[in-house]
């Protein structure tokens, strides 16, 4: 039987990360991977890579150019004509990208002398080292790390076949742009997704149970948002309570209620449901090691994602708190340290969270309504983009920064953004979260001119009421 110091049960971003980490700090390590590609081979990367974040940001950058030559280079002084879309190339270079990059960790595996085991992994008897099956083999680990992610929820009595009715998998692989698309859920992956279909040439109708939009979001962003999203074709309808779906040769039609008592119908000719994700502890043995599981699936861990065992943790979606990669791949490497002996850390406050519509959404720490609720004095500063002269050049001055402040220390709280290029212009924030940051900081650091980095500038200025340039 092969022994191991530690044995890393699944390969997204979690897993994979942990797995590399442990065995650079002289661990010897093992990572247990069930993905296959449509050929059945086996793949590392789990749902992000295959199915998740890299196949869909994608599709978006491809959708985006799509959007861009059709109506907004004429700004520019460029006219195209005979655009056409060839959805086949670009779903071809969607899983270029995907080869290339699940590939790219198997290399890195090669390279840090992590052991692929192919196959299902399962938690068979436990005590002072654990018994992983993989398949037909059994291997041995002093240390465990679950990293098994999470699936698509799925609607009770609705069956998905992610050819007309799809989950985030099938809605990545449409072979052809649906005339009428039909989405169940408005957060980040219907939005996105919604986003995609739009651009390329779908009437897109999203539905919403909640009677707020983008509730995770600080309400001055999830209001700017709402405003861009619907103006530029997105069709959002709140509070809605789900009735009978049903599929037929002509499509999906979906009975739904609205706040108001109303009846409605949505037919469509394929639907997207996107109303969250659970955790991926079935099949995992949870229950032949003793393993505790709550009352939705999760792990049970403390902050340092040690479960109640000795020598197994649980890290990235099986585990409390936001379902992001970047928040899975930070725990992997505190854990991989702490069963090294270093003082592995996290800090929970400075992760961000990012939407990759158009514009892009992203934002790290406390929103204003939170700040509100917890009864903390702050200062707010906001600067749009439409005074920024990069912004303006680059035809894309939707949006705005926002820096909120504690009103007694000037300490950084949270930072939000909307914008083209979010997702880059946050890593300022996070750093300033980090390291405890005024926003005075933020306004005396010298940012490059010209640059989208200057409205963060300015916004951290407007928090004591002194921007420069609005």
């Amino acid at each position: 039987m092969k022994t191991f110091d530690v044995v890393v049960i699944g390969a997204g971003p979690a897993g994979y990360i942990a797995a590399i980490r442990a065995a650079q700090l002289g661990l010897s390590t093992a990572c247990v991977e069930k993905w296959k590609d449509p050929s059945g081979a086996y793949r590392l990367g789990g749902t992000c890579l295959n199915v998740g974040c890299i196949p869909s940001k994608a599709l978006l950058e491809s959708s985006e150019n799509y959007e861009r030559v059709r109506h907004h280079f004429k700004a520019h002084g460029i006219t195209a004509t005979g655009v056409k879309l060839d959805l086949r190339t670009m779903l071809q270079r969607k899983e270029s990208i995907v080869e290339k990059m699940t590939s790219g960790i198997a290399g890195l595996f090669r390279k840090n002398k992590v052991a692929w085991l192919q196959g299902e992994g399962m938690l068979v008897s436990g005590g002072t080292t654990w018994k992983i099956q993989v398949d037909s083999e059994t291997v041995e680990a002093k240390n465990v790390i679950i990293a098994t992610g999470s699936k698509p929820r799925h609607l009770p009595g609705v069956a998905v076949d992610n050819k007309v009715i799809c989950d985030n998998e099938g809605a990545l692989a449409f072979d052809s742009v649906p005339e009428r698309l039909g989405i169940i859920g408005a957060g980040v992956i219907g939005l996105e997704l919604g986003s995609v279909w739009k651009r390329l040439g779908s009437k897109v109708q999203i539905l919403e149970a909640l009677p707020t939009f983008l509730a995770a979001a600080d309400e001055s962003i999830a209001r700017e948002a709402w405003s861009i999203f619907t103006r530029a074709g997105l069709d959002i309808e709140l509070g809605v309570t789900l009735g009978e779906v049903s599929q037929s040769m002509k499509g999906v039609k979906i009975h739904y209620t609205v706040a108001d008592g109303s009846s409605k119908t949505l037919e469509c000719d394929r639907l997207i449901v996107s109303i969250g994700r659970v955790p991926n502890t079935d099949g995992l043995g949870a229950e032949n090691v003793g393993l505790k599981l709550d009352s939705r699936g999760f792990i049970e861990v403390d902050k340092n994602c040690r479960t109640a065992l000795p020598g197994i943790y649980a890290i990235g979606d099986v585990v409390r708190g936001p379902m992001l990669a970047h928040k899975g791949e930070d725990e992997g490497v505190m854990v991989a340290e702490i069963i090294a002996g270093q003082h592995g850390h996290i800090n929970y406050d400075a992760i961000p969270w990012v939407v990759y519509t158009a514009p892009e959404i992203a934002w790290v720490g406390k929103t204003e309504q939170q700040l509100k609720a917890e009864g903390v004095a702050y200062r707010t500063g906001r600067f749009p983009f439409a005074y920024n002269g990069r912004a303006l050049s680059r035809e894309e001055p939707e949006g705005f920064v926002k820096v909120l402040a504690d009103a007694a220390t000037d300490r950084v709280l949270g930072v939000h953004i909307i914008g083209s290029i979010a997702s880059e212009l946050v890593s300022e924030a996070v750093s300033a979260i980090e390291f405890g940051a005024s926003s005075e900081d933020i306004a005396r650091i010298c940012h490059a001119h010209p640059s989208m980095s200057e409205v963060m500038r300015e916004a951290a200025l407007a928090v004591d009421k002194r921007a420069l340039n609005g």
